[in-house]
């Protein structure tokens, strides 16, 4: 099937913004040249024109727009302008793209996308704040989980602000999990694989692996449901399960939600598009394949019933997206569960050639979709060269060596120069392994990259620090995490916390106490699937920082009810303020106030619920409002100051 017309598949999705540049990021189906025109309020018109396209075959790039084919259909832009003329702070600024096709026919944004404005606007548009004042942040967006969508509410916030944009949050901070790779429901695995040949992907080899290649895997091999039987394994399988925390079996690929594990790079990019846009879902099917078994079919049907709920509100995803700067960080479920938690687990995936591949397909989507946007300054020509010859022969030894350069790439982490400064943390690829047992957890971060965090920090009198996994957790889970541990299975319980490893966790509270670090610390964390905010004092200390962990998880995604409800009981009775077990946990130096939510009964502390976080910040960089919107509700956590 060949698409005529130029369509926009994805975004646009504004990535760094600042009054010196201005970063889009777009999927077209054909090679398009491309101009911008910003209007700010009061100001004149400016118009950018990019590069010139002169056939599909010559896709012609310079430094502010950048193009990668990675089908016949399928055009990844990012647009990142460089101005000469700084852009006016705290007002509206309307952007349209025009785009003009190799047949020299020519099309505007708001044309081709009639949904992307809000009322009583006729472009998209932003505002550069200043100062962040509100900040929203999220994680954890599975779309097939039975919750509201909290995108589709932080659509509705802007909505509601209406024309006040200066009253519009400054960024909309997404912390880890923005797909998960690992976790596919059936439905949304059928739309992946009809709407690939619609894209042009090129078909991908594997070695060391029971499927040939991508073509097989889309089709006669798609093993809906069953995709464990093809996964890397091996002899050391661990069979304990602890459903508590959804754990795992196999040493490589450790969810328990396996039997729809992405693959294919084609199935990993086009999971993108499928669960930020609406546009290839008129493309897609959702009908039962044949090859789904007797005792599936209830469970497809019911998955599907959440597919479709998702898929209504991607229009108004798609349209929050285009108007807040959207900075990201991956987290495990965008690669796989329990990436590069132990050492023993980095050794086992690397070293297979298939599981190599699948996390590599991984990663080289997450640059291509969402880190090339945050900090485009740290990608080089020459990694976008070789990702460009990768996609055109994939499997082939171009594509296996990109994604050893992938694998070694230590440029994850990112600022942005917002005032407080938002530094994002990489908690994944920069571990800091076990010298005792290779099998227990890794530290989140290394020592260097610890040290040059430090450095970053030093005389900034405020930060916005983003770790996917909070600093400050609930002491009990990570008691019990700690068990399992020294039990010599961390992967049965995601012992996914800062304080597992010894090394990581004291330089990282030492750095707390540094006396030339910011004064206040915001710290917005995800992960977990329950949202709660903390705050955090060191004892005997005059003119002690002010520490605020603050996690809001998930997106569409929460924790099993009961469950959390006993588990924040007994972690206020057990780790209660002068309670004797504080002394054997790594933090006793320092004084954790947990905040009550406005509509918690006593003794809860935790919010269950899919929604979004939203902090607003006073000119000191210290928090005013915490808060969580959920679908019809604000909880309010209440500051103890």
């Amino acid at each position: 099937m060949q698409l005529p017309d130029v369509k926009v598949l994805a975004g646009p999705i504004l990535k760094k913004l600042t009054v010196n540049e201005v970063t889009l990021w777009l999927v077209t189906t054909q090679p398009v040249s491309i101009s911008v025109t910003l209007t700010p309020d009061g100001h004149e018109a400016q118009t950018y024109n990019l590069n010139q396209n002169k056939s599909d075959s010559e896709i012609v790039s310079n430094p502010e727009h950048r193009c990668i084919k990675s089908g016949e259909h399928l055009y990844i832009h990012l647009i990142h302008i460089r101005l000469t003329t700084p852009l006016p702070a705290d007002c509206w600024i309307g952007y349209q793209l025009g785009f003009t096709c190799i047949d020299s026919t020519s099309i505007k944004l708001t044309d081709l996308l009639t949904d992307i404005c809000y009322p009583h606007r006729s472009t998209p548009g932003f505002v550069i704040h200043s100062r962040l004042r509100k900040i929203l942040h999220g994680s954890c967006r599975k779309p097939h989980h039975d919750s509201p969508d909290g995108l589709v509410i932080a659509d509705k916030l802007l909505a509601e602000i209406g024309g006040d944009v200066t009253q519009w949050p400054s960024l909309l901070m997404m912390s880890g999990d923005q797909i998960y790779a690992d976790d596919v429901a059936a439905p949304m695995l059928t739309a992946i694989h009809s709407v690939i040949p619609t894209l042009g992907i090129a078909n991908e080899t594997f070695t060391q692996s029971n499927v040939p290649d991508s073509h097989a895997l889309h089709n006669a091999q798609a093993l809906y449901n069953k995709r464990v039987k093809i996964l890397p394994s091996d002899a050391s399988s661990q069979t304990l399960r602890i459903p508590l925390f959804k754990s795992a079996e196999k040493p490589v690929f450790t969810t328990v939600h396996a039997n729809n594990h992405l693959v294919s790079f084609a199935e990993m990019i086009t999971m993108y598009l499928l669960c930020w846009s609406p546009e290839c879902w008129s493309m897609a099917s959702t009908v039962m394949p044949q090859s789904i078994d007797e005792q599936n079919m209830a469970s497809y049907q019911a998955e599907l019933v959440l597919i479709e709920q998702f898929i209504s509100g991607l229009n108004r995803t798609r349209r929050v997206m285009a108007h807040l700067p959207c900075p990201m960080m991956f987290d495990d479920h965008d690669v796989t569960d329990d990436w590069n938690l132990t050492a023993d687990w980095e050794q086992t995936a690397y070293g297979n050639a298939f599981s190599r591949r699948i996390i590599g397909n991984a990663l080289m989507a997450y640059l291509l979709c969402q880190g090339w946007g945050n900090a485009p300054e740290k990608f080089s020509d020459e990694l976008l060269d070789n990702i460009q010859l990768s996609l055109n022969d994939l499997g082939a030894a171009q594509h296996n060596l990109t994604i050893d350069q992938l694998l070694d790439f230590e440029q994850w982490h990112y600022h942005w120069p917002t005032c407080p400064k938002l530094l994002v943390l990489d908690t994944r690829t920069q571990r800091w392994w076990s010298e005792s047992n290779l099998n227990k957890p890794s530290g989140l971060m290394d020592w260097e990259s610890l040290t040059e965090l430090q450095q970053t920090l030093i005389n900034e009198p405020a930060v916005v620090l983003v770790s996917p996994a909070p600093i400050f957790g609930v002491k009990l889970i990570e008691a019990i995490q700690r068990v399992f541990t020294r039990l010599g299975k961390p992967l049965m319980v995601d012992a996914e916390n800062w304080m597992a490893h010894p090394g990581s966790a004291n330089y990282l509270l030492n750095l707390f106490t540094h006396r030339q670090t910011p004064q206040n610390f915001v710290i917005l964390s995800g992960d977990v699937h329950y949202s709660y905010a903390y705050h955090v004092k060191i004892k005997r200390r005059r003119n002690s920082p002010d520490i605020w962990q603050i996690t809001s998880s998930g997106l569409r995604n929460t924790f099993p009810e009961n469950l959390l409800n006993w588990l924040d009981r007994l972690n206020r009775w057990l780790y209660a303020p002068y309670s004797p077990l504080n002394a054997f946990t790594k933090r006793r130096n320092m004084r954790v106030t947990p905040l009550k939510p406005s509509h918690a009964s006593a003794g809860e502390r935790l919010v269950n619920g899919s929604g979004i976080g939203l902090v607003e910040l006073d000119e000191a960089g210290k928090p005013v409002l915490i808060s969580q919107l959920l679908v019809d509700e604000q909880i309010h956590f209440i500051l103890d100051d």
